[in-house]
């Protein structure tokens, strides 16, 4: 009965121009073939097509046969797939382009994630013929196909592991391939244009162009940005890596440079004609993933100049580095700590002047490292942020040192990392007390103001002493060095001239604080045995930087108040020793 319908609507048609089907021709034909297409007629649908009298009419409606005919495609499991697929392939090259590549697209974006890969499988290679037969107009129509096919290429969850990438579970490494093989042709016409330009067709490759590097932008943010790639040492064919070296391969085909674009953030560009805005037609994010390939894994390294310093690489990438540590997503702080290694290991120890710090990713990085170390649930980043951290330091001049510690001791809020800083702080110290060296930053004048902030107690004597136990150990143990190293006589670092001042506004608010911890948690201890002597529920409050810790058993609530009072003793056993070391030197 389908088939019946079909064949008439058809016959009706030949015998009217084009011109004259009516939109009751479109939806009988669009209805008959359909319904042929799913009742499995292949032969005689195939053969209806095929008539040469029917060309016409094949040309205007037969792209509306696309969404069963497609569906019976994907399935793979009719027995008839060849004649299917003979019919979808002269649709292709018989209907118009423009009504394929809506009927195509439209058949794309219903892919759930599911049958996306396959989706993308069979309908690239196919919209790529339609988009060449559009000639030198496709460029709005590209650009639309391509945003479609990266969306639907988003979905597929991406590899986690190089087991993952090499059996491409998931579909994706294939269509990263197959999409590089779909772009291709337009990349080259895009080349082919730049050196053979004219005023009549600037416009229109001008619009190419464009397309085409949104669509680069958009892969590098959305896409690479978003997976790890893995060097030839881990993985010796890695489709995600060829994929992402053709992506900067098409960089250079619409005239972009890489350094250019790395080092985007703080050069002056040229305008450049066209509808996209300097943030749009370069986003942040993709500027980084460029950034990170280019540094990171080397790729197109042949394509970037060899003539910029290392300082001013690592100017630039600051930029970049910023933006990927103020992501909460590990991948993206990976990418931030691996790419700021990177800018970092290139640099000779003590080559950065304090100048830098005036540029405000100088000193928001190393805020957002302070993030990474203490607060991203991962332990191989946090343990990698801290490496990179002290790699940084060791590439600031002692100037720079100097104000970068003073930065962080006043802005980190976290005792760990002012407790790290001041180690950092006793090792210049001790390098500028070694025979010949000379470093007016960390002795005599300059270094007291930079004492000051590190022998002091946020709350005097109430200060929460297991909050700011990092900070302060590290504390008594720089005093400690100070006085040991440093002879009265030569008061190289000023601590003796300070002294007083320290004992004032530290040391004895610390022995105050002290006595009064050790009151607070000796009491707790008298009443936690006197509650289990009344066979009382053990209940125990106790506070850390002004938050109760969880309930516990009663074992460990003895064993956390023994600690506390350990602590307490070793931190006066320091303090002891401390006083005693100062008498003795004072005492002629």
């Amino acid at each position: 009965m389908a088939l019946e319908r079909f064949s008439n609507v058809v016959q009706l048609c030949q015998a009217l121009p084009e011109n004259r089907y009516t939109a009751e021709h479109h939806d009988s034909f669009t209805a008959a073939g359909r319904a042929c297409i799913q009742e499995g007629h292949c032969t005689d649908v195939l053969s209806i097509l095929l008539d040469e009298k029917n060309q016409d009419t094949v040309s205007c409606m037969g792209w509306t046969l696309l969404p069963p005919l497609i569906q019976l495609l994907l399935k793979k499991e009719d027995q008839n797939l060849p004649r299917w697929a003979a019919i979808f392939t002269h649709l292709l090259e018989t209907c118009r382009p423009k009504e394929l590549l809506i009927g195509l697209l439209e058949q794309l974006e219903h892919s759930d994630p599911h049958t996306a890969a396959e989706s993308l499988h069979l309908l690239l290679k196919p919209l790529q013929k339609v988009l060449l037969r559009l000639g030198s107009r496709k460029a709005s129509s590209l650009g639309m196909t391509l945003s479609s096919v990266l969306d639907q290429l988003i979905k597929l969850p991406l590899p986690l592991t190089k087991e993952q990438e090499e059996t491409d579970e998931f579909s994706v490494c294939r269509c990263c391939i197959e999409l590089a093989d779909f772009v291709r042709p337009f990349f080259q016409e895009a080349r082919q244009s730049l050196s053979s330009r004219s005023d009549r067709d600037c416009g229109l490759e001008d619009e190419l162009r464009a397309e085409l590097l949104k669509f680069c932008m958009k892969t590098l943010s959305h896409l690479l940005l978003e997976v790890q790639l893995r060097g030839p040492d881990e993985l010796t064919e890695s489709p995600l890596r060829t994929f992402a070296t053709h992506i900067l391969d098409g960089l250079a085909s619409v005239g972009e440079h890489l350094h250019s674009l790395v080092f985007q953030p703080v050069l002056k560009r040229k305008h450049v004609p066209g509808f996209l805005e300097e943030e749009v037609r370069y986003p942040k994010a993709s500027l980084a993933s460029v950034a990170h390939l280019v540094f990171v894994h080397h790729l197109a390294a042949d394509r970037f100049p060899s003539i910029f310093s290392p300082v001013f690489c690592l100017r630039c990438n600051m930029e970049h580095i910023f933006l990927l540590l103020s992501s909460t997503e590990d991948l993206k702080l990976q990418k931030g700590l691996e790419l700021y290694e990177e800018s970092l290991m290139r640099l000779e120890d003590g080559s950065l002047p304090a100048d830098l710090l005036q540029i405000r990713t100088f000193l928001t990085v190393p805020q957002n490292m302070v993030k990474v170390m203490t607060l991203c649930p991962r332990h191989d980043l946090r343990t990698k942020g801290l490496k990179v951290f002290q790699l940084s330091i060791e590439k600031f001049d002692t100037e720079a040192k100097y104000r970068l510690f003073q930065y962080i001791l006043r802005t980190s809020n976290h005792s760990g990392v002012e407790g790290y800083i001041i180690k950092n702080i006793r090792t210049q110290i001790h390098i500028a007390l070694q025979p010949g060296n000379c470093n007016v930053w960390f002795e005599g004048v300059h270094l007291l103001p930079l004492l000051r902030n590190v022998f002091s107690l946020p709350d005097g004597p109430e200060t929460d002493l297991l909050q700011y136990l990092d900070r302060l150990m590290e504390a008594l143990n720089l005093l400690r060095f100070l006085v040991i190293r440093d002879k009265v006589t030569e008061n190289q670092t000023g601590v003796w001239t300070e002294l007083y001042k320290i004992q004032d506004s530290f040391l004895q608010p610390l022995r105050v604080g002290l006595n009064m911890s050790r009151a607070h948690y000796e009491q707790e201890l008298r009443n936690h045995t006197e509650r289990r002597r009344n066979t009382e529920e053990p209940v125990l409050s106790v506070s850390v930087s002004n938050e109760k810790l969880p309930q516990m058993t009663p074992a460990a609530q003895i064993q956390a108040l023994h600690s506390a009072l350990h602590t307490f003793d070793m931190m006066e056993s320091v303090v002891a020793r401390i006083e005693e070391l100062t008498e003795a030197k004072e005492d002629p």
